[in-house]
């Protein structure tokens, strides 16, 4: 079996070398053959000096470099691209995720499924502004997409390789991996993991970031009812909108052809017709000139 473990790393220079450490131990003695994809997401505490340590003692580490900060997501499509396994594998490198449930998570993969999610069912983070806005956030997540996991933020996750491959993500889109997964039909399961509280480094999560979930989320939406048939949703408007239009411009032509009317924009055209409300509307005659001021009934 042929893994590619893909890790995000943005200033975790004190995490590094005991990551690769768990990783090693927990895999080795598997048997299983194996890449460490870490990606440096313009990392400015050192981090790219020790990963570029790291990969130098061990051929199977793979470094891929950001110029600067692109965010989780990016760093994560890159490792994707990137990965040659079978099987991949995705962790944060804060060590919150333990490299330990690896095996079991593949376990279950192997079951039929073509993506495990990691469930921190003991989550050992800050409840107000870590696990009460995530708490909300799931909610709305599974809601919105149909897609009923308990925890969609949890990094550790495990795909077939096809899967991993197929996803295109941007923006913030890696909270919603398993809703994209599951629109591409694939058979999703979750499984609860380890969740160890951070012992080094700053967390780079916050309560504002977790606000532009509900704008990616309406992304996802269009992508998973929208994408491949985009007319259904603007051709409803645009057929509405001609309807409407159609119905005015006859109209107008009478008033203006039979009755001598000049009218305003197109706005109050619509209010005076569709709203009931009867202006004030100015006569004029062949040439133009004003002849009368009238309330129309």
């Amino acid at each position: 079996m042929y893994l590619s473990l893909v890790v995000p790393v943005y200033n975790e220079a004190e995490n590094l070398v005991p990551l690769c450490q768990r990783i090693h131990a927990v895999l080795d003695p598997t048997g299983w053959i194996y890449e460490l994809i870490l990606v440096d997401d313009g990392s400015t505490d050192g981090s790219g000096e020790i990963l570029t340590d790291l990969h130098t003692q061990d051929i199977r580490i793979k470094i891929i470099r950001f110029r600067r900060n692109f965010g989780q997501t990016a760093a994560l499509a890159a490792g994707f691209d990137y990965a040659h396994g079978e099987i991949i594998v995705s962790l944060d490198g804060d060590l919150q995720n333990d490299p330990a449930d690896i095996p079991r998570l593949i376990a279950k993969l192997n079951e039929g499924y073509d993506l495990v999610n990691g469930w921190r069912l003991n989550r050992q983070d800050p409840f107000l502004h870590r696990r009460l806005p995530s708490q909300i956030a799931n909610r709305i997540i599974g809601w919105t997409t149909r897609v009923k996991i308990h925890d969609y933020g949890c990094t550790l996750k495990v795909f077939r390789r096809d899967v991993a491959k197929g996803l295109k993500l941007y923006g913030e889109m890696h909270r919603f991996i398993p809703a994209l997964v599951g629109d591409l039909g694939a058979k999703i399961t979750e499984m609860p993991v380890a969740h160890h509280a951070r012992q080094r480094g700053i967390s780079k999560y916050g309560l504002a970031r977790t606000l532009w979930v509900i704008v990616d989320l309406l992304t996802v939406k269009f992508l998973s009812s929208y994408a491949t048939r985009p007319s259904h949703l603007f051709g409803f408007v645009g057929l509405l909108t001609l309807l409407l239009g159609g119905g005015i411009t006859p109209v107008l032509g009478i008033e203006r052809i039979f009755f001598w009317y000049r009218t305003g924009r197109a706005a109050l055209i619509v209010a005076r017709y569709f709203t009931g409300y009867r202006g004030r509307t100015v006569c004029f005659d062949r040439t133009y000139r004003r002849i009368a001021c009238a309330y129309l009934p």
